[in-house]
């Protein structure tokens, strides 16, 4: 019993240097455009705005998502201050989740050795110590998916008759699913569990479940929120879902396009070089069809692989793919991969070494691209010119943005108003693709007030012979200012944008300058 406890103690350990790593890395780069900046933006606006109902990008109702990542973010912020850390707390609590999940369950359906070895190779993997701090819905869907999968796998593995309290749990994870991002969060699970039940014959089972009080903890969990908000903007669930979710199944339309074959290469980037261990564990069942296989329950292994291939056969299918839907499949691939390397390598005398020096490369590999991550967005962010903007601008002062849209701007600077984003709107609506102009004037159909931020580049030339203007242009884009109109004076000059301010300020004015965003002021 006490080598049990030591051996647990020591998996604890080991998990918490992984969890104290992620929390490292999450603190060291700015925020990602679009992703990042778009996501952490409509948290920080729904704190400041005091409005949890709607969410809002750059004040314009944004109804691509539900509100679930949102209103963390908007906790963390109010808790630990306006920075991408704060944001980024919340993905990586959400994969914190993912790993222990992994764990607990692995130490059940098989062992403490392999569970522990699954955990360290997802822990040191892309896809935990990047994938976890990345602020956007991916990860949040992931671990609840994940959770309900375990769930009720477990509890209908307890018996005769389920575990109705670990099924319960289960309905609750894919409530908080579906709040995360959509139908998928209990779809997916429903599909997997659906499947295995079929391969092992376990069907008759599922009417066992408590349903009921299932069903009700979904409900009071879930639903709320679609039907306030429904009742506000009554168009919104069929934007949501038909045109979010069904349309960016079925559609050709939309971004991101990519062949078949493109999440294989993804996963073996995210959890590169352990997935090779799990293609070993592949190709070993195919040889000893129908034997048992050391290290697992068969009706467990079952599991595994029909999870992994439902979601990765489901997300390939659309024609648009993106690497975070790979996400919810890490937990079953990292326990194939750790059955692998106990089949294939563990019994070998430098197993150990082997092991150790995979997670050096591993956790080299996590660093490394975190690093080149922060150099990328530096390139393309707009913290260089954010902080000239919100140690010089007057609160109630307006912004114009041209070209492209800053997404990271308002979140460096916190911003108190919503930017005038300058495009030819009326000819974007009739030929925009599937991109940032297109998510601003459809979200601004929902509210005709939040409208009139979008405006057209003549405004320009007026708003220049006025104190209190700024303009952002970005220097890579078709649409944006080369010159801006006469009135116009360079105030700081970034590696991605270009910030202007209009005529000199009025003496009113400088008495009352900086946003919460200028670090004189404490901000960061």
């Amino acid at each position: 019993m006490n080598e049990s406890n030591n051996e647990r103690r020591k998996s604890w350990l080991i998990l918490s240097a992984l969890v104290a790593l992620l929390l490292l890395l999450a603190a060291l780069r700015p925020l990602a455009v679009p992703d990042e900046g778009r996501y952490g933006e409509v948290g920080r606006w729904m704190l400041q705005s005091g409005d949890w109902l709607t969410p809002r990008l750059n004040g314009v109702p944004f109804f691509h998502k539900p509100p679930y990542l949102y209103w963390l973010e908007a906790a963390s912020l109010a808790t630990f201050g306006i920075h991408a850390w704060a944001v980024r707390l919340v993905p990586a609590l959400h994969a914190v989740l993912m790993l222990v999940a992994l764990y607990l369950s692995a130490r059940v359906v098989a062992s403490e050795k392999v569970a522990r070895r699954a955990m360290l190779m997802l822990g040191t993997s892309l896809a935990f110590l990047l994938g976890g701090q990345y602020v956007n819905h991916d990860m949040l869907v992931a671990s609840w998916m994940g959770l309900a999968i375990w769930c009720f796998a477990l509890s209908l593995r307890h018996g005769e008759k389920p575990h109705a309290n670990l099924a319960r749990l289960g309905f609750v994870a894919c409530a908080f699913g579906v709040l995360s991002k959509g139908l998928m969060g209990f779809a997916l699970p429903g599909l997997v569990l659906l499947l295995w039940l079929l391969w092992t014959r376990q069907l008759k089972k599922m009417l066992y479940l408590p349903w009921l009080s299932g069903l009700l903890f979904f409900t009071a969990i879930a639903l709320p929120w679609f039907v306030l908000a429904q009742a506000q903007f009554p168009d919104m669930l069929a934007y949501m879902f038909g045109k979010h979710q069904f349309g960016r199944y079925t559609a050709t339309t939309f971004n991101n396009a990519r062949p078949w074959w493109f999440y294989l290469v993804v996963l073996v980037i995210l959890l590169f070089p352990w997935v090779f261990f799990a293609i070993s564990q592949a190709v070993s069942q195919l040889r000893r069809v129908r034997q048992a296989t050391t290290g697992i329950a068969a009706d467990a292994l079952a599991l595994c692989w029909i999870w992994l291939l439902t979601i990765l056969v489901f997300f390939s299918i659309p024609n648009s793919k993106l690497v975070g839907y790979m996400l919810p499949v890490a937990p079953p691939l990292a326990l194939l991969c750790a059955l692998g390397w106990e089949r294939a390598v563990a019994h070998k005398a430098w197993a150990g070494k082997a092991f150790a020096g995979l997670c050096a490369l591993s956790l080299g590999l996590a660093v490394t691209a975190n690093i080149l991550a922060s150099r990328y967005t530096a390139q393309r962010g707009t913290a260089d010119i954010a902080q000239a903007l919100a140690c010089q601008a007057a609160p109630g002062d307006t912004v114009y943005a041209s070209g492209e849209f800053p997404y990271d701007l308002p979140f460096y600077t916190q911003a108190l108003h919503p930017m005038v984003v300058l495009q030819d709107w009326p000819a974007l609506r009739l030929n925009a693709g599937d991109n940032w102009r297109r998510e601003l004037f459809e979200g601004a159909d929902f509210d005709a007030v939040a409208a009139r931020v979008l405006q057209t580049p003549d405004v320009l030339v007026a708003a220049a012979g006025l104190p209190g203007n700024w303009l952002v242009a970005a220097l890579k884009s078709d649409a944006a200012v080369a010159a801006p109109p006469a009135g116009w004076t360079l105030a700081q000059q970034g590696r991605g944008w270009t910030l202007y301010r209009s005529a000199p300020e009025s003496p009113v004015a400088a008495e009352h300058k900086g946003l919460p965003g200028c670090s004189h002021q404490g901000g960061k």
